[in-house]
């Protein structure tokens, strides 16, 4: 006990407080003294050489000591972690990952809920620049530090784009990019055995994640589409991607391939059945096919 008191003294050199308390907790129940008992003599012996009073309710300082079979641990800070669960505990999700700000940090709210995430990155090269497949394995190295060995799948999406654009009216065209893209990651989810897709989108954001047409993109799916920012605005997004280190790779110039043909006035609320005739002219089937035998993965962390 003299070296825990001693080293409880050291621990609060330095410090500005009137009043303190100790808090105590035994793993090892075979110490001598319980935990009120320690707790009672290191902050007796506290009180008397600094001169601060004991306060139990509101105290200006902690001492926290933890006892162990070998070893007492004594601190008077406690830094929050980032918490959450393991990775894998809460199953497998694959993740729409475009390389702009708010995917990545959907991704990384799922991996610390427990989710593995395997990834899939729709590009419209030589349409745009390889800036996006760039950024995208360079997000999901930065997300494997979490998530660890990240399986990218890369699916070109230039073609499919150019059929909605010729074959479509120009006002759902983000959203049949949007269809398509959920039926392609659907059938590659599973693939990998994801339970779920998992998207950065935002409510009300951009014209396509208006509730309606959230609802009018899901419908298509048979797995849940789950979106970790749904409520949360920009501000909110970028103060997370800072803190797990993507905001900057997120920001670097690149075309992404939803802003590729985009009409001057998307539809804001667009029906079920607007959108389904609309595809009506399209062999979606012989779409997704095409663009899952052009499937490319690459293997990061």
């Amino acid at each position: 006990m003299t070296a825990i008191k001693e080293t409880a003294l050291q621990q609060i050199q330095g410090r500005t407080y009137k009043s303190l308390k100790v808090e105590t907790r035994r793993t090892d129940k075979t110490f001598p003294l319980t935990s009120p008992q320690i707790s009672a003599e290191v902050g007796g012996h506290l009180i008397e050489k600094t001169g601060a009073k004991a306060d139990m309710h509101n105290p200006d300082l902690i001492c926290w000591i933890k006892i162990t079979q070998k070893n007492a641990y004594i601190s008077t800070e406690k830094i929050q972690g980032i918490g959450g669960l393991p990775v894998g505990v809460s199953g497998k999700v694959l993740v729409m990952l475009s390389g702009g700000i708010d995917s990545p940090v959907a991704a990384w709210q799922m991996i610390k809920r427990g989710a593995k995430a395997v990834f899939i990155h729709f590009y419209s090269y030589p349409y745009t620049d390889k800036a996006s497949l760039e950024k995208v394995i360079e997000l999901a190295q930065i997300l494997a530090v979490s998530n660890y060995r990240s399986l990218v799948y890369l699916v070109p999406f230039a073609e499919l784009q150019q059929t909605i654009v010729t074959q479509t009216p120009a006002p759902f065209r983000v959203l049949l990019y949007r269809r398509m893209m959920t039926r392609i990651a659907e059938r590659v989810a599973t693939l990998v055995n994801a339970e779920a897709l998992v998207t950065g989108e935002s409510l009300a954001q951009v014209a396509s994640q208006t509730l309606t047409n959230l609802r009018t993109i899901e419908a298509i799916a048979d797995i849940p589409i789950l979106r970790p920012l749904i409520g949360e605005d920009k501000a909110e997004i970028i103060e997370k991607a800072q803190r797990i280190g993507t905001f900057d790779v997120s920001t670097r110039p690149h075309q992404d391939c939803c802003s590729l043909f985009v009409p001057k006035h998307p539809a804001t609320r667009a029906s079920l059945a607007e959108l389904a005739d609309a595809e009506s002219n399209l062999d979606i089937d012989a779409l997704v096919e095409t663009a899952l035998n052009n499937l490319e993965k690459q293997m990061v962390g």
